[in-house]
């Protein structure tokens, strides 16, 4: 067999510095494709993509915007099971749908903020920002005397200048750990896999009051209780409580 001889190589800095980089690119990739759950370079310091990973807490996050015709159902389904959640809210809906609005807080649910006419808030300025976010917080809190402190924005789009207009009226910025993208994908086994699938405690889990979510939504507080985690409202998973 011939023999291979190597030759060791005197490696320039630059060229040291950028085969780290690729390394790091690579892993990351690997990372993603294996569906592991990473806070995105993107993200703005404060902003909460999970709870304390070394608790059994995980959360079910309602973002609520359009629609109410699954939401009895849903309601329904968190009552049997004996779970509380986070239901954030749109404040164009909740104008609209004050009776639904009631009947998720008088079912022991965590209210918050959705921002009011669902605008991508990092296309904009300060005014923007503080107005969507800030007129949603007074609709409610007329509507049921509820002072709010979480803020998801929607589409998950924000910057640093709308993570510093939600401090300013006393709110945490909340993003998500896993997304069952159920508003796209109407498959309940889709969005059941998305949900469980590598689950750990302080997971965020994003939905929608979808035909799919609720048909997937048994099975999902069964999956999450057979396994002793706790299932909980969002202020509790981050340590607000």
């Amino acid at each position: 067999m011939k023999k291979i001889h190597f030759k060791v190589i005197k490696v320039s800095k630059w060229a040291t510095n950028l085969a780290i980089i690729l390394i790091i690119a690579v892993i990351g990739g690997f990372a993603i494709f294996a569906g592991v759950n990473t806070i995105p370079v993107t993200a703005v310091s404060g902003v909460y993509y999970n709870g304390d990973t070394t608790s059994n807490k995980v959360t079910l996050m309602i973002n609520v915007y359009w629609g109410t015709e699954y939401l009895d159902d849903m309601l329904n389904i968190f009552k049997e099971k004996n779970v509380k959640t986070t239901f954030f809210i749109g404040g164009t809906w909740a104008v609209l749908n004050e009776d639904y609005l009631t009947k998720i807080y008088e079912d022991g649910h965590e209210l918050a903020n959705h921002g009011y006419h669902h605008k991508d808030h990092d296309k904009l300025d300060e005014e923007g920002n503080l107005n969507e976010i800030s007129t949603t917080h007074t609709i409610i809190k007329e509507l049921l005397g509820v002072e709010m402190n979480l803020f998801a924005p929607p589409s998950g789009a924000y910057d640093k200048l709308t993570v510093s207009c939600a401090e300013q009226l006393g709110y945490n910025t909340i993003m998500w750990t896993r997304d069952t993208i159920d508003w796209r994908d109407h498959d309940e086994n889709l969005i059941y896999s998305r949900a469980i699938k590598n689950a750990k405690g302080g997971d965020l889990i994003l939905m929608h009051p979808t035909e799919a979510t609720v048909k997937a939504l048994p099975k999902i507080i069964d999956y999450f209780q057979q396994n002793n985690f706790n299932l909980t409202i969002v202020s509790d998973n981050i340590g607000l409580l």
